[in-house]
């Protein structure tokens, strides 16, 4: 009989400063520790918590920015199965349209800084989001997109396209 896993939800938020330059976070904490990663967290389910007010409180949280439900643009979901072996995720995907002018100062999580969309390939980030992330987010940013991936822990990564609407490309 297959373990059963945690399932979690949550939201990612991309925000740049008026340069273009995205705002990321090194993790301190797992999920992701060590890597850099856009801002977020998961959802209060048990108080009932939308995607749109998880990723208004996580910015507001993590880098004091207060957004409105018209400052976000929600451009996809991602299911993962089975993230590093450890439970499943549901990830909703926010871009900012509101930026930051300046570095927000680090908390207990992690430390932020600006980087250019080329430069981030080459920073230590999740395999999943050199995969699925980024990619996604340079097609999709002011669309949409729904994949679904199986994260298969000896490696393998399967993705399904569910659901796109007004690629970038």
């Amino acid at each position: 009989m297959a373990s059963v896993l945690p399932f979690k939800i949550s939201a990612l938020v991309f925000v740049r400063n008026p340069a273009g330059e995205h705002l990321l976070i090194e993790r301190r904490k797992a999920p992701n520790l060590g890597c850099w990663s856009p801002i977020g967290g998961k959802l209060d389910m048990h108080l009932g918590e939308s995607p749109y007010e998880c990723a208004k409180r996580e910015a507001m949280e993590e880098i004091q920015l207060t957004l409105t439900d018209e400052d976000l643009h929600c451009f996809g979901y991602i299911s993962e199965k089975s993230y590093e072996g450890s439970g499943h995720w549901l990830m909703f995907l926010f871009n900012s349209l509101k930026r930051v002018e300046r570095l927000p100062p680090e908390i207990d999580e992690g430390r932020f800084c600006f980087f250019s969309r080329d430069t981030i390939d080459a920073l230590a980030i999740p395999a999943t989001d050199r995969t699925l992330l980024w990619p996604y987010y340079d097609r999709f940013a002011a669309g949409f997109v729904g994949l679904r991936a199986d994260c298969d822990p000896a490696g393998k990564l399967s993705l399904t396209e569910e659901l796109k609407l007004n690629e970038c490309r």
